[in-house]
């Protein structure tokens, strides 16, 4: 089995690789998810279905080689996807205090130097997004570009867009006991309703898709509680530092932020705060789905992907990359030109911004409310009187 073992805390790291070519691609995966949800993506950049070899010998890239454009064009890819700490067949830790993004970010620099990949483009998606930031901040001189899926900042941002749906899937998650509750709940909140209605044949997107997910939690196992509650203390920690930011805007690659325009779970203005942060190297994608666009919208994913690799093998001007995202979201979903120059949408957005920030201090509250109130219905369990019965006389 391919393991990669970590220096942080003796974990042990289980990792995939697909395709071949000097070009590399760590793919690293979101919150309570296994490698193998990156398979849109695993066959979309590498044409790959089954795994290579787990002897198979690692090449390491050689360094130089032609210039010509065409011998580039016929490069192939080569890519890594792994299990995250606390999920899948990778380590599961007991202690919270041992799930960190900047500790998963150094079990993602070890996985790199296990393979001999001196340098590769980083695709993370939601958490993964987060220890990517992580990772390009400590080792940006093993980055050749960023794409960055479904994240946001951390901490506040963590929290979903907050409604009636919202309180009824995050109640039904935390009762989900079996794979076919959790299907059920995943579906609900990777994907838009509109996408799950649609039909295939005789039957709906969901019911297709139910199926898959039961299957495929099924064989992987529900995550483990420590598993489940360290990466959520790693995403409510998480925060990317100003001279982090710096570090990633000065350092020389490209970066793309890829979001779900109508994703539940991580909401797409947190996004755009951080493709701002990251300009001029950094440029914004909105594409027509949710939080698990890189299923909902492959094709348009994966070709965001390549477009951000072969920027950055031609060494494409910053300035140039984050221009392209002026033009790319000035297109509605269906492709028209929108322009919107009036005062009045400006003062609703200035409104929509105050009222999300009502929003998440409420939330803060809630949670505190509601973490205080767990605790106390653990301490009145341990702590009842238990019955003993009389003794006979």
């Amino acid at each position: 089995m391919p393991y990669c073992d970590s220096k942080e805390n003796g974990a042990r790291i289980f990792y995939k690789r697909f395709g071949h070519g000097s070009t590399k691609v760590l793919l690293i995966i979101g919150l309570a998810a296994t490698h193998d949800s990156w398979g849109p993506q695993i066959k979309g950049l590498t044409g790959a279905t089954e795994a290579n070899d787990d002897d198979e010998a690692v090449t390491v890239p050689a360094v130089g080689g032609s210039d010509s454009s065409d011998e580039e064009a016929q490069d192939g890819i080569e890519v890594c996807c792994f299990d995250n700490r606390g999920m899948g067949r990778s380590s599961i830790p007991t202690n919270k205090s041992e799930y960190t993004t900047s500790i998963m970010a150094k079990d993602a620099l070890a996985l790199l130097d296990h393979l001999g990949w001196k340098k590769a483009h980083v695709v993370g998606h939601s958490m993964g997004g987060m220890i990517a930031c992580k990772l390009a901040a400590t080792a940006p001189d093993r980055i050749c570009s960023m794409a960055l899926l479904n994240v946001t900042g951390g901490g506040f941002q963590c929290f979903p867009k907050m409604d009636r749906q919202m309180l009824s899937l995050a109640l039904r998650f935390l009762r989900a006991k079996t794979p076919e509750q959790r299907a059920l709940v995943d579906l609900e909140t990777h994907y838009t309703n509109e996408y799950l209605d649609e039909h295939v044949g005789s039957c709906t997107r969901r019911d297709i898709l139910y199926q898959q997910y039961v299957k495929a939690i099924s064989s992987t196992g529900m995550q483990s509680n420590c598993g489940f509650e360290g990466q959520v203390n790693a995403c409510w920690n998480h925060k990317v530092t100003s001279k982090e930011l710096d570090t990633i805007r000065s350092s020389g690659f490209l970066v793309s932020v890829i979001h779900g325009r109508y994703d539940i779970i991580a909401q797409v203005d947190h996004a755009r705060t951080l493709a701002e942060k990251l300009r001029p190297v950094a440029r914004m994608v909105e594409i027509h789905g949710g939080h698990l666009v890189s299923h909902q919208r492959p094709d348009e994913v994966n070709q965001a992907i390549r477009e951000l690799i072969n920027a950055s093998k031609f060494k494409l001007n910053p300035e140039e990359w984050s221009l392209q995202e002026e033009r790319q979201t000035a297109e509605s979903p269906t492709g028209t030109s929108q322009t919107n120059n009036s005062s009045g949408a400006s003062n609703i957005v200035t409104a929509y911004n105050l009222l999300a920030k009502v929003q998440l201090c409420f939330l803060y509250f809630i949670g505190i409310f509601l973490m205080g109130f767990e605790h106390m219905r653990n301490i009145l369990k341990t702590t009842k009187p238990v019955k003993v019965a009389a003794a006979n006389s």
